[in-house]
């Protein structure tokens, strides 16, 4: 059986904290920026955490934003 790979894509836009978190970037910071207003732009740099994982619980959505990222 050929080996599970790490999806690219997820490997490049998620990263784990010390503490299992997973963060992400905020969308809308790329191009167009003469637009938005400062605070939106200084706003939209701060990193968002997607969820928090329970070790009992965790959420199916993000089991598979880990496999993608790690591999199972």
């Amino acid at each position: 059986m050929p080996k599970v790979k790490t999806n690219s894509g997820a490997k490049k836009r998620f990263s784990l904290t010390g503490t299992g978190k997973i963060k992400r970037k905020h969308a809308y910071k790329s191009h167009i920026l003469t637009k938005k207003t400062k605070k939106q732009k200084r706003n939209l740099t701060h990193v968002a955490i997607v969820a928090v994982v329970r070790r009992s619980c965790r959420s199916p959505v993000v089991t598979l934003v880990v496999v993608l990222m790690y591999g199972p």
